[in-house]
Formats: structure tokens, C-alpha cells, sequence
């Protein structure tokens, strides 16, 4: 009896061991078949190379036999440029977009802030190519046009003499026009509060309106709006108004950085038979609320601020599309575009910068 227990054990136990060595020759097997998947052949000798340890960044090294050149497999470059992986990126531009400043960021995702500087420009450069394709010809009704503040390195008054005709430093003055029944942002223009940023910034929005409809604009009271949009956009407006708001003097005590009080506003028709229900700028200068939401680097009374202009102009280009394109309204409960009949679904961050 006890032989028959002694037997039943080593049957037992050398079909264990018999599994164990199965095991481990199917993936040994599995793992050469792996490996010669990946090989590289070496492109002087046509030579088969062998494994060669890992680069620092983790993909596999190759080692050609013959020559002793090494490989590397292909990288996968984000955003065509960057050797960082796609999901770090796309988090450090979701935190910029919402309203993260670089070095929090830097604190958040463990990347450099140059890497996260360099993921912004390269984001803005594609969100600015999206918007000039897709945002043309785009059937307006009321198109409302403001400006917003910001400065790129320090404020104008700070500047040196020399500084005087630097361009690149000082006030940086954006021109947002938008639809006020789709949000949709149309254009937008970056530069000095002066004619020739009116010019370029009204030329941008003929070409994003259709010239089969004709629609209402209304501005603030800037007074280049008023050779710009009737030498440009005569033949596209029914009408053009100008809203103009007076306000009143500053009370004793105010603080320093208290907002004026609007006492009243003044409609100025300039061009056209503009209807005076549609006369309003509310949905623009809201739009201005949202960007200094957003964007860090155009917050009040804090540090941040752009140290380059196309730091700003990058910021600027990736806050608009995504708000366009990847941002639900809250009154509308579906993107501008969607709104504005232009994409039929919400986009993603990375289906925007693809």
C-alpha cells in the first residue's frame, strides 16, 4: 500500500516537472519568434542584427554583427516633434487649457517646462492651421468684435527708451470677433490697438463669413473699426453700430485696481440700417471673461505673464480651437462648430492636434 502511495507521488511529480519544461519551451519559442519580429537588418552589411540592450528612453538597441553600427526601433515623435509620450502632452496641454500656469504644470506632469513650452507652440501651430481650414465661408447672422489686454514680457509703460520701437515687448492687444448665436469664434488678431491690427483683424473676418449672408456687426467704440469694416465688409453688413459705454467718475476711497462704473452707454449707428435689439457686445466681452479664466498667463494681479510673443500667439490659437472645436456650451450643451453646422460631433484634444 505504502509503494502504491510512493508511485502515485512520482507520477505525479514528473508530470509536474513534465508541464514546467513545456512551459518554458513554448516561451522560449514564443520569445524567439518575438524577437526575430523585431529585428533589424544592419543597412550597410544586409546583415540581421542582434539585441543590444535599450536606449535610455526604453526602445530596444540593435548591434549588427559584421559592422558593430547600432540601432535604435523607430521612435514615435508627438506632435511630430516630440520625443514625449502622447499622454504626458496631452495632460500638460489640457492643464494650460485650463488655466494651469507652466510651472504648475511642470509640478503636475514631471516635465520640463522648455518641453512644455515647446508641446504649446507646436499645438498652437496645428489649432491655427484647423481654424484658417475649417472656420471659412461660415453663415453669420450678428457678429459682435472686442478687444482684450494682455503684455508680453512688461507692461508698455515699463518699457526703456530703448525698447520705444520694440514691437515684440510690451502692450499685446487681442481682436476677437465671435457669432453671438453659434459662440463661434471667427477670427481673431493679435498685435497693438492701432489701424494696421484693425485692418489685418477685419480682413480675417471676411474671409470666415460667407458672402452669401449678409449680417449685423457691432464694436466697441475703437474708432479704426470704422474705415475697416465699411471699406472691407460694405457688401456682407446690413448694418454696423458701435456700442460706447460712459463711465463715471472714480468715488474717493476707490481702490487701485477697483472697475470703473458704467453710468451709461451710447449707440453710435455708423454703417447700414443696423436693428437696435441686436446692437450688443455682452457675448464677446463674456468671451473675454472666459480667456482670462483660462489662460493663466492673462490673469489679473498675478505673476503670470509671456515672456515671447509667440508663447502668447500659441496660447492664444490652442485656447480658441478648443473652445470651438473640443469645449461644450453650457447654454448651447454642444460645441460652437456644432452649432455653426461645421464638425457633427464633440472633438477630442488629440483629434484636434492630429
Amino acid at each position: 500500500m505504502q509503494a502504491i502511495k510512493i508511485t502515485i507521488g512520482s507520477q505525479f511529480l514528473f508530470d509536474k516537472q513534465l508541464a514546467i519544461v513545456d512551459n518554458r519551451v513554448m516561451k522560449s519559442k514564443a520569445k524567439s519568434e518575438a524577437k526575430a519580429e523585431i529585428t533589424m537588418t544592419c543597412a550597410d552589411c544586409e546583415v540581421r542584427c542582434q539585441r543590444f540592450g535599450t536606449h535610455r528612453n526604453g526602445l530596444r538597441r540593435f548591434r549588427c554583427p559584421s559592422c558593430k553600427k547600432t540601432y535604435t526601433e523607430p521612435h514615435h515623435q508627438t506632435l511630430g516633434e516630440m520625443y514625449v509620450s502622447e499622454e504626458k502632452v496631452l495632460l500638460a496641454l489640457q492643464l494650460l487649457i485650463e488655466g494651469n500656469s507652466i510651472r504648475s504644470t511642470m509640478r503636475i506632469t514631471g516635465l520640463d517646462g522648455n518641453t512644455i513650452t515647446k508641446a504649446l507652440i507646436l499645438a498652437g501651430e496645428r489649432c491655427e492651421k484647423v481654424m484658417s481650414r475649417l472656420i471659412v465661408n461660415v453663415p453669420v447672422k450678428d457678429v459682435e468684435c472686442d478687444e482684450i489686454w494682455g503684455y508680453v514680457q512688461k507692461k508698455e509703460a515699463h518699457k526703456f527708451p530703448f525698447e520705444a520701437n520694440d514691437k515684440n515687448i510690451g502692450d499685446a492687444y487681442c481682436f476677437v470677433a465671435i457669432e453671438r448665436h453659434s459662440k463661434l469664434v471667427l477670427n481673431f488678431a493679435l498685435g497693438r490697438r492701432d489701424t494696421a491690427t484693425t485692418q489685418i483683424f477685419i480682413e480675417g473676418l471676411r474671409t470666415a463669413t460667407s458672402p452669401s449672408q449678409r449680417f449685423q456687426i457691432t464694436t466697441d467704440g475703437f474708432q479704426p473699426y470704422r474705415a475697416a469694416i465699411c471699406d472691407t465688409l460694405s457688401d456682407r453688413i446690413t448694418g454696423f453700430a458701435q456700442l460706447i459705454k460712459v463711465y463715471g467718475q472714480p468715488v474717493e476711497g476707490e481702490a487701485r485696481y477697483s472697475p470703473a462704473e458704467v453710468v451709461d452707454t451710447e449707440v453710435v449707428p455708423v454703417f447700414g440700417d443696423p436693428e437696435s435689439d441686436r446692437i450688443c457686445t455682452s457675448i464677446v466681452e463674456r468671451q473675454n471673461l472666459t480667456i482670462r479664466m483660462q489662460m493663466r498667463r492673462l490673469t489679473r494681479l498675478t505673476n503670470a505673464f509671456s515672456k515671447k510673443w509667440d508663447n502668447l500667439w500659441s496660447a492664444y490659437c490652442l485656447h480658441f480651437a478648443y473652445y470651438n472645436f473640443c469645449r461644450t456650451h453650457k447654454t448651447l450643451r454642444i460645441t460652437p462648430a456644432m452649432e455653426a453646422g461645421i464638425t457633427d460631433h464633440v472633438w477630442g484634444l488629440k483629434e484636434l492636434l492630429v
